[in-house]
């Protein structure tokens, strides 16, 4: 029997992830302003009367390592950069308003080992620094002054193959409840019934009553469209006793519903309320969206009843020169751009991320696969001297797996588990890789095409120990949700498939094996397969989009991040479609021509000779046309259109057909003369599009493009500013590479600049080399009237200046 795994699920009512008005119900206030911090340790620092006024005052989100300085003490895996330990204190006077509520402190993610005090009241320890955690802080608030002190414990500073950064780099929210409230993640939104013509949605709603006494709670809910039409509500009674823990099931039929896509991510609003006497007694508001999805063994991935291939890619958290503490507009414009590039999900690696990220995913239309964890009960190798250079560490997150393991599983799945953008759960990443540590004597078959790990090693744990631990962790997941398929990314499907690791997944992700899908798919009918890693290359996507069982790829990755290294003054990888600012390399070009519909075409160059397409992204075709004059240069062309024609100052080199491209490129060989070169598409004769590069003279002045105009006033805002250096013409100059200082005039502040370099390693507040004649500037609002002017200069260049109002 074919296996199929469907779903029909939608978005989860998240508490805390929406700062409200102070006039809702419930009061979820953003708590990131006037924090003390000093990195290091100190003696009683969790105390009210610890005197931290020599301590640095900053905003959160923030990222302590990447303040530097990067040095080759530090470890490959974690770009060079120091970790350590780091002490957070906030006093803060809760309002009058608030004093007879229940109150908590949420944060969603401190790397790592947190711990928090309240008023110098022990108040727990979260190890995972990937997972949001939350406290109670009723018992022990004062009328006056409190004082919340936290802990960060990163003194293994190589404790994972990626940059994670150290600190509360992620927001941390206050929220003011009622003592009959809703619990932590305690709505869901299920779809047992969506189509075309009708739907049939579950909400289930867990609330406690914290009071003495018992009640009778009436529990409603209520949905509109997008534009703010009620299109079904629905009510039940409960009895509450005091103390106790309870859950209403409501059910609301909505005729013609607007379903969630890729393409239409249409959104509802879902408001549940409690009535405790007639008086609202909390209140939670949250998007929600109607779908289906299917995975079919033999026909791949259905959205809505809608065969589609899976076009994502993989990325980490960071952002360059921000590491880990990005705000909102800083991802949602790189999700714009790898939008642009026609792909439609994205895998967390390997890692939950921060809440606004499955927000914007909900919002944009984004298929996310969901990740756990990258190691578990033991410890893979982490690269301190380079990347597979020298004796790798072992520290990492392994160490508190048996302890926390099942919380930290449960809490993603509550977190997020109604998210419309969310297909996927997965447990773990590479776990099976050959050898680090798990082994398997078929690792000594002479028939074993293991793309690494040759070999069984005598004392390392078998293999079967993979099995095990899947099984309880798939079974975790399925205590809280059941219809989105659980599945893991293999390094090491050969030994996996002799312990039956893959049978206890409802789909299979395949790293870098697309050589195994057809055996795979065929000694294994009934199992789910898809490129859960995959490189560059265009064989890899011909292996997803020739083969109808074949649903998925994911790219390694969309966007270059810090970490996992080579040797020093190295810190990052350079595997991304775009660099770490955002900007677009050669690889984003070729996938786009691969992935999207809308008509492209992309011209790159490089010396005869010197072209390059590697399985890790790194494609050798820049938009640049300066060389010396009778230099023999090969011209790069991608594009979705049928054919193209190249021209020189005018003059044709030919015309080309797609259907006669290798590797889905077209190219000619010519030689260099300075002018313009174009290159126009074509289908069924009628031009479509065209691309131009032009030779650029001597750097001559800045262009600055914002991507706003004005900041909300009513909330801090980050503005990306995109910086270019010209000639005289305008033409950009690709070769440039001159030092840019930016600075802010008004109520912001210059977060960071960002050149997508992978060897720039020198951190100077406003100051910053362009990396190809490009620079990207972060500039935050600090929530007040006034306008903001950035000056943007460079000796020997015309300044450039953006006005925000």
């Amino acid at each position: 029997m074919q296996k199929i795994y469907t779903s029909t699920l939608t978005i989860v009512i998240t508490i805390c992830i929406s700062i409200t008005a102070f006039a809702q119900v419930r009061q979820t206030l953003l708590f990131n302003d006037k924090w003390k911090f000093y990195k290091g340790d100190t003696a009683h620092a969790e105390e009210e009367s610890f005197n931290d006024n020599n301590w640095r005052q900053l905003n959160l989100p923030h990222d302590w390592s990447i303040e530097g300085p990067f040095s080759n003490q530090w470890a490959s895996a974690t770009a060079y950069l120091p970790a350590g330990i780091g002490l957070y204190r906030k006093t803060f006077t809760l309002p009058q308003a608030l004093h007879s509520k229940h109150i908590y402190i949420y944060f969603d993610g401190v790397y790592k080992n947190s711990e928090v005090w309240l008023n110098g009241h022990y108040l727990g320890k979260r190890p995972n620094g990937f997972i949001p955690f939350q406290y109670e802080l009723t018992n022990y608030l004062h009328a006056g002054n409190n004082v919340i002190a936290v802990k960060v414990d990163h003194n293994e500073f190589a404790d994972s193959r990626w940059y994670t950064g150290s600190g509360i780099y992620r927001n941390v929210y206050l929220i003011a409840a009622n003592d009959i409230s809703i619990d932590l993640w305690g709505v869901t939104f299920s779809t047992p019934q969506v189509s075309k013509e009708k739907a049939s949605a579950n909400i289930a709603v867990a609330f406690t009553n914290h009071a003495a006494t018992n009640a009778s709670i009436l529990v409603k809910s209520i949905l509109t469209d997008n534009k703010g039409k009620q299109v079904a509500r629905g009510k039940q009674m409960v009895k509450a006793n005091a103390g106790e823990s309870f859950k209403a099931t409501i059910n609301l039929p909505l005729a013609n519903p607007s379903l969630w896509s890729t393409d239409n991510p249409a959104l509802y609003t879902l408001k549940v309320v409690l009535y405790n006497n007639g008086k609202i007694t909390d209140d939670v508001t949250q998007h929600i969206g109607f779908r289906t999805t299917v995975f079919d063994a033999n026909k791949g991935f259905f959205l809505n009843g809608k065969n589609m291939k899976i076009k994502g890619v993989c990325i980490h958290d960071d952002a360059g020169a921000l590491g880990v503490a990005v705000p909102r507009e800083a991802w949602e414009r790189r999700l714009k751009i790898l939008k642009e590039a026609g792909c439609n999900s994205l895998r967390l690696s390997h890692n939950p991320h921060a809440d606004y990220l499955y927000d914007l995913c909900d919002s944009m239309g984004f298929l996310v696969m969901d990740e756990s964890f990258d190691e578990w009960e033991l410890g893979k190798n982490k690269w301190i001297e380079g990347w597979n250079v020298g004796t790798p560490g072992q520290q990492g997150s392994h160490e508190y797996f048996k302890e926390w393991a099942d919380r930290d599983v449960k809490d993603m799945v509550m977190r997020n588990r109604n998210h419309p953008s969310i297909i996927l759960w997965s447990i773990g990443n590479e776990i099976d890789y050959p050898n680090d540590p798990y082994t398997h004597e078929v690792l000594n078959s002479g028939n074993n095409p293991q793309i690494y790990g040759r070999g069984y090693t005598q004392g390392h744990p078998p293999a079967s120990e993979l099995t095990r631990i899947a099984t309880h962790l798939a079974a975790i997941v399925k205590q809280i949700d059941t219809t989105r398929p659980v599945t893991a990314a293999l390094a090491g499907v050969v030994m996996s498939n002799e312990v039956g690791y893959p049978e206890v997944l409802d789909a299979v992700g395949y790293n870098y094996q697309e050589f195994r899908y057809a055996d795979d798919h065929k000694k294994y009918p009934d199992r789910i397969i898809y490129g859960s890693e995959n490189g560059m290359n265009v064989s890899a996507w011909e292996a997803v989009a020739n083969n109808d069982y074949i649903s998925a790829q994911y790219l390694w990755t969309g966007i270059d991040y810090m970490g996992e290294a080579k040797q020093y003054p190295s810190i990052g990888n350079e595997a991304g479609l775009i660099d770490m600012a955002g900007f677009k390399k050669a690889a984003f070009y070729l996938r786009q021509s691969l992935w999207s519909d809308k008509p492209m075409i992309y011209i790159g160059t490089a010396a005869i000779g010197k072209t390059i397409s590697t399985n890790r992204g790194r494609i050798n075709a820049a938009p640049l046309w300066n060389y010396n004059v009778g230099d023999s240069i090969t011209v790069s062309c991608f594009t979705n259109c049928d054919e193209a024609e190249l021209f020189i100052n005018g003059k044709s080199l030919g015309e080309k057909l797609m259907a006669d491209a290798k590797n889905k490129t077209l190219s000619w060989n010519t030689v260099y003369e300075p002018g313009e070169l174009l290159v126009k598409g074509f289908k069924n004769g009628k031009e479509l599009t065209h691309d131009i590069i032009k030779t650029a003279g001597e750097p001559y002045a800045i262009k600055a493009i914002a991507d706003k105009t004005s900041f909300d006033k009513t909330k801090k805002q980050t503005a990306n500013i995109e910086i270019y250096i010209v000639d005289k013409n305008g033409n950009p100059v690709y070769t440039a590479t001159n030092e840019i200082n930016v600075s802010v005039l008004g109520p912001a502040a210059l977060l960071g600049l960002e050149n997508g370099s992978t060897t720039s390693y020198t951190i100077t507040p406003g100051k910053q080399n362009a990396l190809h004649g490009n620079l990207l500037a972060y500039v935050q609002s600090h929530q007040k009237a006034g306008q903001v002017k950035l000056s943007i200069i460079s000796p020997g260049l015309k300044e450039a200046s953006v006005i925000i109002q």
